[in-house]
């Protein structure tokens, strides 16, 4: 059995031990240091935003995003059905009410027309909800311009989930940049690692000196250790900030890499029948964390579960599409408004949607052997 081929695994710069030594030899080892502030200020200016603020998780920096925007118990939050469960978890956290937005085909992320239908259909009802948090899918930025002007006329503040498209670009401008807040994961397998950590980024500096005081169990001004709010234990450790130091100085190039692999990825399969790539917009530039596509099995002769179970048995990952958040059962009974009134695309993109592996560390006679055990099915099956 060869070596196992992840789906998108570490790839370290060779530069992080010197931030981690850095740590300790100012003995700055616990939460806050040096590498804490340097990488906040290099997020900041990557992304041309007036700060940031890193902690744990993406997750964590949606929770922090819903509080400062004051979302309160039996409140309603706008969110991608299409998209991993820790995008909607936080409106649970806080006690208030998702409603799921279908996605649309150009970009597989929030269906503008479907968020207006809802919107429109709650402000008559005098229910409109307190924020939208909008998913950037597998890297691919969502249609931000629409969507912004859409909760703008109705007054809804934004949240950006750009966990899965740091690098990524709308219209020239940086993924996550659009909105109130943004969001990233430095989770294991995103395209830069951390090994667990997210940021929390925005215009807005006040909100991230209160989000930076509520990520630390907010603490009062005071010797005695006093608490006037509820706070979190949610600061990035000086330690993991500093591998986030070393990775960030390379996240262009990691950019190029998993491009790289997709256009590889491409140029091979996407003759085949019944394959059809996840799009790129047009005014977008994807950092294409995985490569994501579907297929068809009508034209394929194949489904995309048979391609995942023939890469799994050559020990190689490959995973379904997220399964949409209306279908999952935390969430049975939330409101969901589809695509067209009966005809939903997140359903279907589950259904016939897969991920191939898609590391920046992966060789080319790896990603070959994927391209191969695809091709061969597919001729065995026709």
């Amino acid at each position: 059995m060869e070596n196992k081929l992840y789906l998108s695994a570490p790839h370290m710069s060779g530069n992080e031990q010197k931030y981690i030594q850095e740590a300790f030899d100012l003995n700055w080892i616990a939460p806050l240091g040096n590498n804490v502030n340097e990488f906040e200020k290099i997020i900041a200016d990557y992304n041309s935003v007036a700060g940031a603020s890193v902690v744990t998780s993406g997750t964590s920096a949606i929770h922090l995003a819903l509080r400062l925007l004051g979302v309160e118990e039996n409140d309603s939050i706008i969110c991608s059905s299409l998209t991993f469960v820790a995008s909607a978890n936080p409106i649970l956290y806080q006690g208030a009410k998702p409603i799921f937005i279908d996605s649309e085909p150009d970009t597989w992320n929030m269906c503008p027309e479907a968020l207006r239908r809802a919107l429109k259909r709650l402000n008559e009802t005098n229910e409109l909800p307190k924020a939208a948090i909008i998913v950037n899918l597998y890297g691919q930025p969502a249609k931000m311009e629409e969507l912004i002007d859409i909760c703008t006329d109705y007054e809804v503040s934004v949240i950006e989930d750009a966990a899965e498209s740091l690098g990524s670009e709308y219209k020239g401008q940086k993924s996550g940049t659009f909105g109130d807040f943004g969001i990233f994961s430095f989770n294991g397998n995103k395209i830069i690692t951390t090994s667990g950590g997210g940021a929390l980024i925005s215009n807005n500096k006040e909100a991230l000196d209160k989000s930076r005081f509520l990520a630390t169990q907010a603490r009062d001004n005071a010797l005695h250790y006093q608490h006037s709010e509820l706070g979190y234990n949610y600061r990035m450790s000086n330690i993991v900030a500093g591998i986030g130091r070393a990775q960030l100085e390379i996240l262009d190039l990691r950019v190029q890499q998993r491009r790289n692999v997709y256009k590889r990825y491409y140029e091979e399969l996407s003759n085949l029948p019944g394959f059809y790539f996840m799009p790129e917009l047009e005014g977008t530039k994807s950092n294409r964390w995985l490569t994501a596509l579907t297929v068809d099995p009508n034209e394929a002769g194949v489904t995309s579960l048979d391609i995942i179970e023939a890469l799994g048995e050559e020990n190689i990952e490959a995973r379904p599409v997220w399964k949409p958040l209306h279908l999952q059962p935390l969430f049975e009974g939330v409101p969901y408004y589809p695509h067209q009134e009966n005809y939903s695309v997140s359903d279907k993109l589950f259904k016939y949607g897969l991920c191939l592996p898609s590391g920046s560390n992966m060789e080319a006679e790896d990603q070959e052997r994927v391209i191969s055990i695809i091709k061969e099915l597919v001729k065995e099956r026709n």
